[in-house]
């Protein structure tokens, strides 16, 4: 990446990666681009409408990606919905807001809707939605059956996920909860990873959700899940070094 950081968030175009913010560790507003054709760095292809760390999950349209919420420069949350174009580089512009102040929630996408869920704060368990087609502000649709801070979001073509995370007073949780896209409602408990986490970054294919890395305590590993049968998640892999706090993007 141009410069290292965490508490970023990514998002994905059909050709390219995002990472957008995060903290070096002062605040960042700064956007960059990685392609998934070749292996190489990122590049600087524009900035945040405000500088900020601990944004948690971005979500992606077919055409643009988001970042919702997030700490700002003078530590106070945001609930700051920014949207940026795939098809040129440039700055992010204000397209709405959270209906909260949010920072470490999860983001997942329909074809339609992007999604924040959990995040510090308050109450930890809202599942906000904020439409692709026209900007303008998030709605609350539902609650999570187990609220949290720093889980993982994974998007399947009909259900959104949130995988892992922390509760200030019960603790970190080890359930990977989903709910639909087709309607407004909570999530359910379909599973669990292979250890409790949070912290860890969520990617999606078309058939299994992933976690990789995360905390509780710091770990290397890649679990998957499978979209088609609600089920506990499997260690597929590792990290080169295990991380936390970190972006997920996916082709």
């Amino acid at each position: 990446m141009t410069q290292g950081r965490s508490g970023a968030a990514g998002s994905s175009s059909t050709s390219s990666g995002y990472t957008a913010g995060g903290a070096t560790p002062s605040k960042s507003n700064v956007v960059d681009k990685f392609p998934f054709a070749s292996d190489g760095n990122a590049t600087d292809v524009g900035d945040l409408t405000v500088a900020r760390n601990q944004i948690g999950g971005g979500a992606s349209s077919e055409d643009n990606g988001y970042t919702a919420g997030g700490r700002n420069p003078s530590n106070f949350f945001e609930d700051t919905i920014d949207k940026y174009a795939f098809a040129s580089d440039g700055n992010a512009t204000d397209v709405g807001n959270l209906i909260a102040q949010t920072l470490q929630s999860s983001g997942q996408s329909s074809t339609t809707h992007g999604y924040r869920t959990g995040g510090n704060n308050g109450s930890c368990n809202d599942i906000d939605k904020f439409a692709f087609a026209s900007d303008g502000n998030a709605t609350d649709v539902g609650d999570l059956a187990f609220a949290g801070i720093e889980g993982a979001g994974q998007s399947s073509s009909t259900h959104g996920y949130m995988s892992g995370g922390d509760h200030p007073s019960s603790g970190v949780n080890n359930v990977i909860q989903k709910f639909p896209f087709s309607s407004d409602a909570g999530s359910s408990d379909v599973g669990d990873p292979t250890q409790p986490r949070f912290g860890g970054a969520g990617q999606s294919s078309t058939v299994s959700g992933y976690i990789s890395g995360g905390r509780a305590p710091y770990l290397n590993v890649i679990e998957k899940f499978p979209f088609s049968s609600d089920t506990n998640g499997a260690d597929v892999g590792d990290l080169t070094v295990a991380r936390t706090r970190t972006a997920g993007q996916q082709v």
